[in-house]
Parts: C-alpha cells; structure tokens; sequence
C-alpha cells in the first residue's frame, strides 16, 4: 500500500484561497495540457482527511494523462463545522472554476471524489445544476449519499468503513436534524428530481456500506434519462483503489475509470 501526501516531481502545485476555502490546484509538468478543470473533493467520512489526499487519489492519474488542471479544497470537516459547512466550501470553488473560466482556459468543469467526497461530488453536482451552472460530467466513487441504512450498509462489517463508523460520521455532519428533515444538497440518496444531471460514471465494492447506495444513485439518473454507468468489483475493502492500489483489482478500477474519463471528454460538452 502506498499512501502519498506529497505531490510527485511531474506535478506543479499552486495553494490558493477560493472563497476563503484552502485549495490545491494542481496541473502536469509533462502531459500536454486540455481546457477541463477538475474539481477533486477527498473523503474521509465527512469528519476526516485533508486536501493533500488528491496525489493519492484518481485525480493525480487524470492530470498525468490528459492534462487536466486539479482543483482540491480543503472544506471544513463535521467535527468542526456540520453540514452545510462542506458543501458550501466545495460550491464556493466551484463557483470560482465557473466565473474563471475565460481566464483559467477552461471549456468544461467535471467533479469527482471519493467516499464522502463523491457525496459531495454530488451534492455540488445537484447545487450547481440548480444554480445554472453547467458541469459536464461527474465521478462520485463509491459515494457516501445515504443518512438511512440501506440493506448494504446495515449490519456491514467491511474493511476500513463499516456500519459503525458511517452512523457515527453522518451524526457528526447532521447533528440535530431529524433523517426525514435532511435535505439532498446534505445527502444526496434525498434528491427526488435527477433530471439534467451530469452524466456520471462510478464504481464501488460489491461488499462494502456503499454498495447499495452507489448503484441506486445511478439508476436514478437511468430513470431521470440521465447518462450513468457503475462498475461492481468483489471486494469489501472501502476505496480499495486507494488503499490496496497495487493490487490487479486497483488496476483495473483505475484503468476502467480512465476510460471512461477518455470518453467523456470526446462525448460530454
């Protein structure tokens, strides 16, 4: 397992404040550059991680590849500040990337993250949309959008999140509000209107908390005529192609997503 939280020699980092929220942006030394900003949202259960886990994340292979410009924030975490304190952090710089867009020589913004950062990939998603701001594709891995158990993540004992540490961090990032009051920019699994959604592309392990989740929240953009695809791998270890990423299995996620990354650049304007 390789965890790194350092910026390899082939990446340039730029550390800027956006709307007062900590941000990496992060561009290739050697791939030839593309006009995609990528907002790039860490996990950690609401209630953990930092920005740096971007060099270790999906989003460093996609800069390396096809020349995407990264944008990493470093929201507010729930033990600190509860929701909306995240999403709102993540929103601001997207509502950057968009109003600089000229200026960053950007002709598409695409979101993506993992675990709570694909929540609030997400969420940002369905907040943009409603704000009239377009993205062009989504990425939310194994995405952390559901404050009810769902029949994958009752009673779940997999490997690095469980059932225990998942109605831990939603309490945390709700705190007071009742489950029936929780709004979808919060969690997600709560949106009822999925229409004009960015197409999306995600994966997940067949046997951990999100599995269940990450599938519904594809067929619901299937049913709102929204383009999404969710690849299913066996294994229970959560964000496996992070933390077990020299594993044949970490390959093929990685090079299954990169594909769908490549096709979404020459199909999703």
């Amino acid at each position: 397992m390789t965890i790194r939280l350092t910026p390899d020699r082939d990446t340039s980092v730029q550390k800027q404040r956006i709307g007062g929220v900590p941000t990496l942006i992060l561009k290739s030394r050697t791939a030839k550059p593309c006009r995609v900003g990528l907002l790039w949202i860490h996990g950690g259960g609401y209630i953990l991680g930092m920005k740096e886990m971007v060099y270790m994340s999906r989003a460093a292979d996609l800069m390396h590849l096809f020349g995407v410009t990264v944008f990493s924030p470093g929201y507010r975490l729930a033990w600190l500040r509860p929701y909306p304190a995240a999403a709102n952090d993540c929103f601001a710089v997207l509502r950057y990337m968009d109003a600089h867009r000229a200026e960053l020589s950007f002709d598409r913004i695409m979101v993506g993250g993992e675990s709570a950062g694909g929540g609030l990939c997400a969420a940002v998603c369905m907040m943009a949309r409603d704000a009239g701001i377009h993205i062009s594709f989504q990425m939310p891995l194994y995405p952390m959008i559901d404050n009810f158990d769902t029949e994958s993540s009752t009673d779940n004992h997999g490997k690095v999140w469980n059932t225990r540490r998942n109605h831990l961090a939603w309490r945390v990032y709700l705190r007071s509000r009742a489950k029936s009051q929780v709004p979808p920019y919060a969690a997600p699994a709560r949106q009822e209107d999925y229409a004009n959604l960015p197409p999306c592309y995600t994966f997940v392990g067949e046997g951990e908390p999100f599995y269940a989740e990450t599938l519904a929240y594809a067929a619901n953009l299937r049913s709102a005529g929204v383009e999404a695809e969710a690849d299913v791998y066996p294994t229970d270890v959560h964000a496996f192609d992070m933390l077990r990423s020299d594993t044949a299995l970490a390959r093929r996620a990685r090079l299954k997503l990169q594909e769908h990354f490549e096709y979404a650049l020459g199909h999703y304007q």
